[in-house]
């Protein structure tokens, strides 16, 4: 089985060798190049086309949340994390709604970058878990919800937890369903809400309150 290849961007030398070590001991994945401004960055990924780039939001040269949009475009098959030490609100929901698969924090658990990469892997979206908790509850406190959708409560049930990061065969174990099912659940939601990525049910999900804090 091929290594999952992964960009690092940031510009300080120690993380992204500490980032390095992380991941070079980890099965799965291989480091193919570090960035440490924005312009390297775009040229690596045109470069090496990566599977993931690991990417920060304070730069030199460039705000990484500007980056994510024109590096999805460069290479429309790479998912951008974004490894930062942000935990405010703003910063989170720009780094969805510009199109990161996952949201991790520098202060936390060097795991949890693996977490991220295995759970996009695994067709899911990563959130840091205290952080989702808190920002998710704070945007949802003054927001309806119910959903407008014409969702039936397993549905509902399945999108939350699809919103949550699980992956099909999580969601089946979770709710004691075959994976085939999930899958089957998963596709008639995309196709009632006219969505067609994991990414963009999580929004749906923020957005409408089906994600309970």
């Amino acid at each position: 089985m091929s290594s999952a290849k992964v960009l690092i961007v940031d510009d300080h030398a120690v993380v992204r060798k500490g980032i390095r070590s992380l991941l070079e001991e980890a099965e799965g994945f291989t480091v193919v190049g570090e960035a440490a401004t924005g312009r390297d960055a775009l040229a690596e990924v045109r470069r090496l086309r990566p599977d993931f780039v690991l990417l920060d939001i304070t730069l030199p040269d460039a705000n990484g949340l500007d980056l994510i949009p024109r590096i999805t475009t460069v290479a429309p098959a790479t998912k951008v994390v974004v490894l930062t030490m942000h935990e405010g609100e703003d910063y989170f929901f720009r780094a969805l709604q510009a199109g990161a698969v996952g949201y991790v924090i520098k202060a936390g658990d060097a795991e949890h970058i693996l977490a991220a990469l295995r759970a996009v892997l695994d067709g899911g979206v990563y959130l840091y878990p205290s952080l989702a908790k808190t920002l998710v509850g704070e945007h949802l406190r003054d927001r309806e919800s119910s959903v407008t959708a014409d969702l039936s409560p397993r549905e509902k049930e399945v999108l939350r937890l699809i919103a949550e990061g699980m992956s099909n065969k999580e969601i089946a174990t979770s709710l004691s369903i075959s994976v085939t099912t999930a899958q089957t659940h998963r596709n008639r939601i995309m196709q009632k809400l006219g969505l067609h990525t994991s990414v963009e049910l999580v929004r749906y999900a923020i957005r409408r309150g089906i994600i309970q804090a």
